[in-house]
């Protein structure tokens, strides 16, 4: 996508570069990664994710450029006339696997009860890599899980510092909620003084998990309700205003466990509030699933066909009697299509 935003901003004559032995020709300003997606390259990232910012943290996406000193970041190194690169080259494949061992050196082995287990990226790449021990024995963290708000479980045992959450907290939501504190093994992604989210600016929009690459932020209401591999994911429309994001449901049994993103046409991968966490009226027992119709002094259940012709012969019998301009309708861009 940012691929065909410069080449429609910049006329300038397009750089010629090889990588992995084949020649492509990308607008200047692209990175090393973009033009190696561009040839169907995969390149492995952790901290990346399009339309944030390059950061550069988690160093997995580090490719071979010809002539260079040191590997260099594919997602933040701009590419440049004539350069040769490869990103599978013993040398990248020895960082790369450093790399992930010294992740996994403080991270949890949990994986059988992860809420993440089978859609986290860095058990993905440890797979990949074929990293089935670690040489890597030191001090490791033991923070207790943060609870502290009605929507988001914070476990920083798993927390990779890739920089995901803060930087679409800032550039996407325009919080900037949480940042990175303290230093050294110490570091953590936080708010400030520690305070609970609920004492912040947060909008609990719950874009922070979306872009988790591992279990470090998880829903509170799906834990221990099923395996990603349980859930059967329905893109559907949000119910909630007018604006029409798409999101996905996850269903497992009968029953909405999550809403996760998808690549909305009009949200993008963003959602509110009230799109990501605002499900569970879908299966309250009190939710209204039938027309009432009041008689007497109560109301009945009826049928839709039933309700629907009651209304049309009243708003008949209205006009008859007092003309058209009787009837008023109430509508908004913040109400759904139904309730318009």
């Amino acid at each position: 996508m940012r691929l065909r935003t410069l080449r429609g901003q910049r006329e300038m004559r397009e750089v010629t570069l090889t990588i992995d032995g084949q020649t492509v020709r990308v607008p200047p300003g692209a990175t090393i990664l973009e033009a190696a997606s561009s040839l169907g390259i995969e390149i492995p990232q952790l901290c990346y994710l399009e339309g944030l910012s390059p950061f550069s943290g988690c160093r997995l996406c580090l490719v071979e450029v010809e002539g260079a000193r040191t590997l260099v970041p594919a997602c933040s190194h701009p590419v440049k006339e004539g350069i040769i690169v490869r990103t599978t080259s013993e040398r990248v494949l020895h960082a790369r696997r450093l790399v992930l061992e010294l992740l996994l050196s403080d991270h949890p082995q949990d994986c059988l009860t992860c809420e993440r287990n089978g859609a986290c990226k860095l058990q993905d790449y440890a797979y990949q890599y074929g990293l089935s021990t670690i040489r890597f024995a030191g001090e490791r963290h033991h923070y207790p899980l943060d609870e502290r708000n009605p929507f988001i479980i914070i476990d920083y045992n798993k927390c990779i510092l890739c920089g995901r959450c803060v930087r679409i907290c800032e550039e996407v939501q325009g919080r900037a909620v949480i940042d990175f504190s303290y230093r050294g093994f110490a570091t953590k992604v936080t708010t400030p003084f520690e305070r609970p989210l609920t004492e912040t600016n947060c909008e609990f929009c719950g874009q922070c998990v979306a872009v988790c690459p591992t279990g470090a932020l998880t829903e509170k209401a799906r834990r221990f309700k099923g395996r990603e591999w349980e859930l059967r994911k329905v893109t559907t429309v949000c119910p909630f205003c007018g604006v029409g994001c798409q999101l996905d449901l996850n269903i497992k049994d009968g029953k909405v466990v999550r809403v996760t993103s998808t690549q909305g046409a009009v949200n993008g991968r963003n959602l509110c509030v009230k799109g990501r966490f605002g499900f569970e009226f879908i299966h309250r027992e009190d939710r209204l699933k039938r027309p009432l119709v009041r008689r007497g002094e109560g109301s009945v259940e009826v049928s839709w066909d039933e309700a629907l012709d009651l209304i049309a012969r009243r708003l008949t019998e209205i006009k008859e009697r007092y003309g058209p301009d009787a009837i008023a309708g109430l509508s908004s861009a913040k109400c759904t299509n139904e309730e318009n």
